[in-house]
C-alpha cells in the first residue's frame, strides 16, 4: 500500500453555532489542510498520483474558502462550521475527482487538528 501527502492552507472566519463559549463569536483562523491518497497501484511513472495534479484539485477547492466568512457560503448555511465539517466538506469535494482520497485533516492552530476518513 502506498500513501502520498500533500499540504496547503487557507485563511479564513467563522463561528461556531449551537456553542456557548468564545468561539460562538467570529472569529479566524489560518488553516493548514493535509490530505492523503492511499493506492496500490501505480502509473507508468511509478506514481500513485502525480502530486500537481492533487494539489491543483485540493488549492482549487481552498479558494471557495479563502479570506471568506464560511459561515455566508451556501455550503455552511445552517451548519456549524467547525474543523470536523470543514475536514468532511473538502473530502467529499475532493472525492469527487480523485477517488483514492483517504484522508482530509484541517489544522487550525499548530497543535489542534480534525480529520475526516470513511471507514
Amino acid at each position: 500500500m502506498y500513501e502520498l501527502k500533500v499540504e496547503s492552507s487557507f485563511s479564513a472566519a467563522h463561528h461556531l453555532l449551537n456553542y456557548n463559549g468564545e468561539c460562538e463569536n467570529q472569529h479566524g483562523h489560518n488553516w493548514k489542510v493535509e490530505v492523503f491518497v492511499k493506492g496500490t497501484m501505480l502509473d507508468k511513472s511509478n506514481l500513485l498520483i502525480d502530486f500537481k495534479i492533487l494539489k491543483k484539485e485540493l488549492n482549487s477547492i481552498l479558494k471557495m474558502l479563502d479570506h471568506k466568512d464560511i459561515n455566508t457560503l451556501a455550503e455552511f448555511q445552517d451548519v456549524s462550521p467547525s474543523s470536523e465539517i470543514i475536514s468532511k466538506f473538502i473530502y467529499e469535494k475532493l472525492k469527487e475527482k480523485i477517488s483514492s482520497i483517504s484522508k482530509v485533516s484541517v489544522w487550525e492552530t499548530e497543535k489542534a487538528c480534525a480529520s475526516y476518513y470513511e471507514d
